[in-house]
């Protein structure tokens, strides 16, 4: 017992499917107790399985296929944008441009949508262009770091070699720095998901899973939100779950 309270305290496999058993199982009781009586913290366990029930009969797949399509468009959006500033910022002439679009991440959602709106009118391109400039940011943030965080060693390797300047770009920053991309695409993913409830607001017509929980917040129907952001959170996770093996199969000497 005292291992598991012990810092950087290696534990088996089967320890560590344990403390996560508990982990759940106190959450739920801890539910079962804010839920419990007339006047509760929380909507109650019937409530939110009701709920799920509920979203399903309005349309679930039809909002989650709409989330899921802008997620995916803005990812891959965000992901080209943010390669070639991060690529073309190692020329010096070029490298201010890359610092300048990772400090806009200071910039609040409401700035980013007031400058989309005025270049764009149609509330489908708004939403993409949203969360593209704010995954961008994060994400430029990350890849520049990551070309700073490469060790001088593997450019002097590729200079003995013979390698020029723009063949070490390809080698070394592009090449050999590809599973470093997919794993900081998957840790900005959750920014994109996390951004669409808000995001698609702008929208209601298109549906998703963010007008999904509007609609049944406004009628007070907390069981069905509650259901909404669980189903947000799995596919979350799902996504973050698939990205990572995907890495893992085409990377299979990553240290991630």
């Amino acid at each position: 017992m005292k291992k598991l309270f012990t810092p950087f305290q290696e534990i088996s496999k089967t320890k560590e499917r344990f403390i996560l058993i508990s982990w759940l199982v106190m959450l739920i009781s801890f539910w079962f107790v804010c839920s419990a009586g007339e006047t509760h913290m929380f909507p109650t366990p019937t409530q939110v399985l009701q709920g799920f029930v509920n979203i399903w009969n309005d349309g679930l797949m039809n909002h989650l296929q709409s989330s899921v399509l802008l997620c995916l468009i803005a990812i891959a959006y965000s992901t080209i944008i943010s390669l070639l500033i991060v690529y073309i910022s190692t020329l010096p002439f070029m490298k201010p441009l890359g610092k300048s679009i990772s400090m806009l991440r200071y910039l609040p959602l409401t700035g980013i949508s007031f400058y989309i709106t005025i270049l764009v009118d149609d509330a489908r391109t708004i939403q993409v262009w949203v969360l593209v400039m704010f995954m961008s940011t994060f994400l430029t943030t990350s890849l520049l770091q990551m070309v700073k965080d490469i060790p001088e060693e593997e450019f002097q390797h590729a200079k003995t070699l013979g390698c020029n300047r723009w063949e070490i770009l390809w080698e070394v920053v592009i090449k050999g720095r590809f599973d470093y991309v997919l794993e900081l695409i998957r840790q900005n993913l959750a920014i994109v998901w996390m951004m669409l409830v808000s995001i698609e607001s702008i929208l209601v017509a298109a549906g998703g899973l963010g007008v999904l929980i509007k609609n049944h917040d406004r009628l007070g129907k907390n069981g069905d939100v509650i259901a909404t952001q669980i189903l947000i959170i799995i596919i979350g996770i799902g996504l973050d779950y698939i990205l990572t093996r995907t890495r893992k199969l085409l990377f299979r000497y990553s240290n991630y």
